[in-house]
């Protein structure tokens, strides 16, 4: 019989000193560092001490947490005894960082496993970070699976430091004593980040996006989202599950709040799934031996077909900069230090592909306190990370629009619309040249007012979900498609004649509004982007008198649900907060609803005939 070899003895024999183990680390290699805050710290400290008798050592590394030993290595080193292949650049642009970003090899995460099992990037020696073995020899990699195990698999030496302090994770985390070569006993404290700063942008940004999740989805969420918009965007939430690429406090809050319970993903349910931890020790003592966790390498995490498995699968990114045709750039920004390509774009294809899914990317409207708009005319000098082809929602703190199936100028329109209002006149101007929108079309206070998200609200009537929103210049197609669906009757009655064409020019006055002189609310059903807008209600203010005059329409089908009620007294309030004195209703005697609806108001209702109209009149101050 073969002879076999017991793991503990095994042990016992690859135990060595660290100083001894990179004896076997040749000049000219290309050595594999355990990533984030699974980085062997003693290990790279080790590996920098003898520095000095190594040429051209490649160093390749997913993420690195910027005041890690491998950075120190880095800033130390000579160009003739390290070089650093990175599959991240690193944070927010410092200069020596943007200095070597040729050394970046950009990649989608998934594929990364498959580039090193290959062997079209040979790993010569893996340098790793794995908890103590169990009683079966195992041991887990702990806060960074994600391509640490398919280095481990494939590298030539393996040379692992054990730490207790490194927590014992389940799923596909586990390397086998029998499979490493040389073992470093080294206890040290983790690496761990502190929270992100919380920003109001961000804050708004996840008030925006919170009702396109719904009870029941699975999400993935980007390290650049600060617990504070976490928590306002899904602490109300039900039942939401976890398939991402990172686990961080802010996830582990929400299933502390029984938020997250995975028991609707449709996809290894029960499970909070992911690659890796980044965060406090409190991170690391919850993921420790959680029955609840598993950790699984980044061909299994970021695959698309797997993301797309998952009901209603939300990806939650952010971005760095997008241009108006819908091209996102998303390397690293300050304060939020690990976007990048590798991930991003698995995630946003998988959340396509998954049934009721959704892409999200959140990105603030300006950088460097406010001087550039991160929404910007083309990125002719900045890497496309998500062409335009693959983007779906996109969110600032002035609103979130869907671009999917969109054309050029609606997409143009759109971002405008959700730019910081002090660069909207100019990415006008610079669409119009890169010929994204009509040379005729007029820049009008619309694109220069401030959505008003307070408005918004969804109520259920006859089991239909009902968004009651305000107008956004891009729905100027949903607004057509409204009037030209109406019938003659309506048609006379909303615009006092006889009325066969919409075209821009003629109703530009419904979506061409500043939200607070004029103000336009529509009623939709349907998805964000591709609602259908089933009621349009406005005011208008009469500058010299400060009143507002109303006008309505309803389609067909829906009238007779209280629809137009519900607009009229979200325009009431809505003027009478904005400081408008009243309002005012021009309408024929013969049209008994428009009369009736205004007498609902509140307010006691005067009236007076004008030749064949009537003038309806209420001031706020006085209450019926």
């Amino acid at each position: 019989m073969p002879k076999t070899n017991y793991w503990a003895d095994n042990y016992v024999e690859k135990l060595t000193s660290a100083e001894l183990a990179l004896q076997h680390i040749r000049p000219g290699q290309r050595v594999f560092i355990g990533s984030s805050c699974g980085e062997p710290q003693h290990l790279v400290k080790e590996l920098s001490k003898a520095s000095v008798r190594f040429t051209d050592l490649e160093i390749v590394r997913l993420l690195c947490i910027e005041r890690g030993p491998l950075t120190l290595v880095a800033n130390r080193s000579h160009s003739q005894q390290f070089n650093i292949r990175s599959f991240y650049l690193g944070s927010g642009y410092p200069e020596k960082i943007h200095r070597d970003k040729r050394f970046t090899t950009p990649i989608n995460l998934s594929q990364i496993p498959h580039l090193f099992k290959s062997k079209m990037m040979p790993i010569n020696a893996a340098l790793i970070q794995a908890s103590p073995p169990d009683d079966f020899g195992w041991m887990s990699l702990g806060v960074s699976v994600d391509i640490t195990l398919a280095a481990c698999e494939s590298a030539d030496i393996v040379i692992c430091q054990t730490n207790s302090n490194m927590p014992r994770v389940l799923g596909r985390s586990f390397i086998h004593v029998n499979d490493v070569d040389h073992i470093v006993e080294h206890d040290e404290d983790l690496l761990t980040i502190q929270p992100l700063p919380e920003l109001e942008t961000a804050n708004t940004i996840a008030r925006h996006i919170s009702r396109l999740i719904a009870d029941g989805s699975t999400l993935q969420t980007s390290l650049g989202i600060t617990n504070g918009a976490l928590m306002l965007c899904l602490s109300k939430k039900n039942d939401l599950g976890i398939h991402s690429q990172y686990l961080s406090d802010g996830l582990m809050r929400l299933f502390s709040m029984g938020v997250i319970t995975n028991k609707k993903k449709g996809f290894n349910d029960g499970k909070l799934v992911a690659g890796s931890a980044v965060g406090s020790n409190h991170l690391y003592e919850f993921i420790n031996d959680n029955p609840s966790i598993e950790f699984h390498p980044s061909d299994y995490v970021n695959n698309p077909s797997i993301i797309a498995r998952h009901n209603d699968m939300v990806s939650l990114n952010t971005a760095m900069a997008i241009d108006l045709t819908g091209q996102v750039a998303a390397d690293a920004l300050p304060y939020n230090n690990y976007t990048g390509i590798n991930g991003l774009l698995d995630f946003t294809r998988g959340a396509a592909m998954s049934k009721g899914g959704k892409s999200i990317l959140m990105l603030t409207s300006t950088s460097d306190n406010g001087k550039k708009s991160r929404i910007i005319p083309n990125l002719y000098d900045i890497a496309v990370v998500v062409p335009r082809g693959d983007v779906q929602f996109v969110a600032t703190e002035y609103g979130v629009v869907n671009l999917f199936g969109k054309t050029l100028q609606e997409r143009a329109m759109a971002l405008i619309s959700i730019a910081h209002p002090d660069f909207r006149d100019e990415l006008f101007s610079k669409a119009k040249e890169l010929n994204l929108i009509d040379i005729d079309r007029k820049l009008k206070q619309a694109i220069k007012g401030v959505y008003p998200l307070k408005l918004e609200e969804t109520i259920a009537i006859k089991n239909i979900s009902i968004m009651f929103r305000p107008v956004k210049p891009i729905d100027e197609r949903g607004v057509q498609e409204h009037y030209y669906t109406m019938n003659r009757r309506d048609i006379i009655s909303r615009f006092f004649h006889e009325k066969k064409s919409f075209v821009h020019d003629q109703i530009d006055t419904t979506f061409e509004i500043d939200y607070i002189n004029d103000l336009t609310i529509v009623a939709t059903i349907g998805e964000l982007g591709f609602e259908k807008i089933i009621a349009v209600g406005e005011y208008f203010k009469n500058a010299i008198t400060n009143m507002a005059e109303i006008a309505f329409s309803v389609s067909r089908e829906y009238q007779g649900m209280g629809i137009a009620e519900i607009l009229q007294r979200k325009l009431a309030e809505a003027a009478r907060d904005n400081g408008i004195k009243g309002l005012v209703a021009y309408t024929s005697p013969e049209n008994k609803g428009m009369i009736k609806l205004f007498q609902k108001l509140p307010y006691k209702i005067t009236s007076k005939k004008d030749e064949d109209m009537i003038i309806l009149n209420c001031l706020f101050s006085e209450l019926k």
